[in-house]
């Protein structure tokens, strides 16, 4: 791919502009802005492989431009300088309102790319066992009549709509509790 030529004082300019206008790159950037860098860099992302006491997969019903709809593990993308430990409590508490607990050992880590997307295409992910601390709030479970982005539900192993990136956990959701 060819790109125009950009002289290093115009690049310079636009990167001290940005820089400017942020307040701080360890909160969310703005949503233009993490496009941009998402294209420029991967990304890295924890999810929570969050389990009942009978083994049920806890998912959230997810439906966007990137992935379309469909089950997801809840999870999220670790911002500049912030623990895998805070991005892990910010995930359960944004996506589902509660706190977890969880291994600090990733169960497993994988390399996500898509091949023709250019933003939000390369993911590092970093799988996490994770169990609630508190029961979910009953205002957030998936209605088939009604569904809305981040309900959640359990299920016993994959569902048949687990969007495609995340069929790479299909293992973890089809067995037993993690030790």
């Amino acid at each position: 791919m060819s790109h125009p030529a950009v002289s290093p004082e115009a690049l310079q300019v636009a990167i001290t502009t940005i820089r400017e206008s942020l307040d701080s790159a360890s909160r969310d950037l703005p949503e233009d802005l993490f496009l941009l860098v998402s294209s420029l860099t991967p990304m890295i992302n924890v999810d929570l492989l969050i389990k009942d006491s009978a083994g049920r997969n806890l998912l959230t019903w997810r439906h966007d431009r990137f992935y379309g709809p469909g089950w997801h593990l809840p999870g999220g993308i670790i911002r500049f300088k912030e623990s895998i430990g805070s991005r892990i409590a910010a995930v359960a508490l944004g996506e589902l309102g509660v706190e977890v607990d969880f291994e600090p050992v990733p169960l497993h880590m994988a390399e996500i790319t898509h091949p023709t997307r250019d933003i939000r295409g390369h993911f590092i992910s970093l799988l996490y066992a994770c169990t609630l601390r508190i029961p979910l709030d009953e205002a957030g479970r998936f209605k088939p009549e009604a569904p809305r982005a981040g309900d959640w539900q359990w299920h016993i192993g994959a569902p048949h709509d687990l969007i495609l990136q995340h069929r790479i956990y299909s293992r973890f959701l089809e067995a037993p509790c993690p030790a």
